[in-house]
């Protein structure tokens, strides 16, 4: 959820108040517009508040969340299309291959 910097007014509705802080949500539109203006001079492309989600999930899949864990979490229905989002490191990659390595299951089972 995105906040403002300061605290709701009264009638705004208290499912769009944050408990803790009392500052109001911002609608997604304003949440992008206040991204993008932030991110304007960073190199590499423009981004985008949905990069947050790539992001994201892309960090999720990297801490080992299996496929139907990540289907159900993002609420797509393919695992193409749900491909287009994540893009799991090499180092990511090569740290998960080494957990299951079968040759370092067998040197721990002897200690």
């Amino acid at each position: 959820m995105f906040l403002t910097d300061h605290k709701a007014c009264p009638s705004v509705a208290l499912v769009d108040v944050d408990p803790r802080t009392s500052r109001a949500r911002l609608s997604y539109r304003r949440a992008a517009e206040l991204f993008e203006q932030h991110t304007t001079d960073l190199p590499g492309r423009p981004y985008k508040l949905h990069h947050l989600r790539h992001s994201g999930l892309t960090h999720t899949a990297e801490d080992g969340a299996s496929m139907p864990m990540m289907l159900a979490l993002t609420g797509h229905t393919s695992v193409r299309s749900l491909a287009k989002c994540v893009r799991v490191s090499a180092e990511a990659l090569g740290r998960w291959q080494a957990e299951r390595d079968p040759a370092r299951r067998r040197v721990g089972a002897r200690r």
